[in-house]
């Protein structure tokens, strides 16, 4: 076996997915990436990460988030819930670095790693996901409703919901049984 191999085995097998982009076009990943998300690399390749997000503004909402910090710094990274092919979603630690900071989503590299085994089994709606991915980016009700052009009281409902369905008493317990983390 030549070095060409082992780094292609090193890349495809690697303990995180890890995916190329252009403008959010995936270019090309690795078998972890595929597997992770329940996808043959083939079928992935020349597809927007839309497919990845249960709803365009989802997938809006989630690019809006980390631009500003990949224009700035040309890294990014946060704690997120993404989808699997078979509709179940899984909590993951995502990181970003562009190759092009005046053009972040011009060429970047993602990485993904799953945060939980057991969160396979984690069904959200579309609004409880957008509420936790705003709960693990520290943020409180009030700032969470500013960004869904919602009530705070509609957030609140939706926390409660949320304390209720994991059995849990505050954000940070639920995002720790969501993300199997410790406290």
């Amino acid at each position: 076996m030549n070095d060409i191999d082992y780094t292609i085995l090193a890349y495809d097998y690697a303990p995180v997915g890890i995916v190329l982009t252009e403008n959010r076009i995936i270019r090309s990943c690795n078998q972890t990436f595929a597997d992770l998300f329940g996808y043959q690399k083939h079928e992935l390749y020349n597809q927007s990460f839309r497919m990845l997000y249960g709803s365009q503004k989802e997938f809006d909402r989630i690019r809006d988030i980390g631009i500003g910090t990949l224009e700035q710094k040309g890294v990014y990274s946060d704690e997120r819930i993404m989808q699997h092919r078979d509709d179940t979603w899984f909590w993951c630690r995502f990181r970003a670095q562009t190759l092009s900071p005046e053009n972040p989503l011009a060429q970047t590299v993602l990485s993904f790693s799953k945060l939980s085994e057991a969160d396979a089994k984690v069904i959200l709606t579309s609004r409880e996901r957008q509420v936790v991915g705003y709960l693990s980016l520290g943020q409180t009700s009030k700032e969470i409703a500013k960004n869904l052009s919602l009530s705070p009281r509609t957030i609140e409902d939706v926390r409660a919901r949320l304390l209720k369905k994991f059995k849990v008493k505050n954000a940070t317990a639920l995002l720790v049984k969501l993300g199997n983390i410790e406290a």
